[in-house]
């Protein structure tokens, strides 16, 4: 074998070489590669849908700080807060809008539940002052005739028993009751990474003072 053939068979052979260790770091590179990429689409996603639910909270924290009980005067009493019964109905409207908007990727079938409730000093959840609205494929029809897909439970903190006079509680005189709204949601994968993940939200805004006169 001459030595010009010898050469020709090592270069060969340094070719093929390099070629299958191109070949074994490709297979190595694209999965990782490929979890990178569906991990930050994933991420993407999510956090939009995180997005939707905090925007659709302060929305209905919003109208709750504004509404109060509803108008008219404050308590439970005969002739006092007589729009109460209507306050629940326009928050949940106002979140459900938020929700079920063009562009909006809530599926409403995966709220399990919008909470109404009277927050503590900290802004943690009174627990037995609140109202659960859950979510029913039946759509529900509120007061003022606008059809929602969340109908109510039991009311355990009634719009009537909210309550924004400065100086109405003789433990924390300068403070206004707060209220908030939460959503429970269950958010489903769209790579194989998730399967589903339990989300959710919740605002927490003080009521519009007025003075104690009011």
């Amino acid at each position: 074998m001459t030595r010009r053939r010898i050469l020709r068979l090592g270069i060969g052979r340094g070719r093929r070489n390099q070629r299958g260790q191109g070949l074994v770091e490709f297979a190595i590179v694209v999965p990782v590669f490929m979890t990178m990429l569906l991990g930050m689409l994933e991420f993407g996603i999510a956090f939009n849908h995180q997005l939707t639910l905090g925007y659709a909270t302060r929305e209905g924290a919003r109208i709750a700080a504004d509404l109060v009980n509803g108008g008219g005067t404050l308590g439970c009493s005969a002739g006092q807060s007589p729009n109460a019964g209507n306050v629940d109905d326009i928050i949940i409207e106002a979140v459900d809008r938020v929700l079920s908007s063009a562009g909006s990727p809530i599926p409403l079938s995966q709220v399990s539940q919008i909470r109404i409730f009277k927050a503590d000093s900290t802004g943690g959840d009174t627990l037995g002052l609140g109202n659960n609205w859950t979510y029913t494929a039946t759509a529900h029809t509120l007061f003022d005739g606008t059809l929602v897909n969340f109908q109510p439970g039991s009311v355990n903190w009634g719009a009537c028993n909210r309550d924004n006079r400065v100086g109405h509680t003789v433990s924390t005189p300068n403070a206004v009751d707060s209220i908030g709204v939460s959503i429970t949601y269950t958010y489903k994968g769209s790579t194989p990474f998730v399967s589903t993940l339990p989300m959710g939200d919740v605002t927490v805004m003080q009521f519009n003072p007025t003075n104690v006169a009011n």
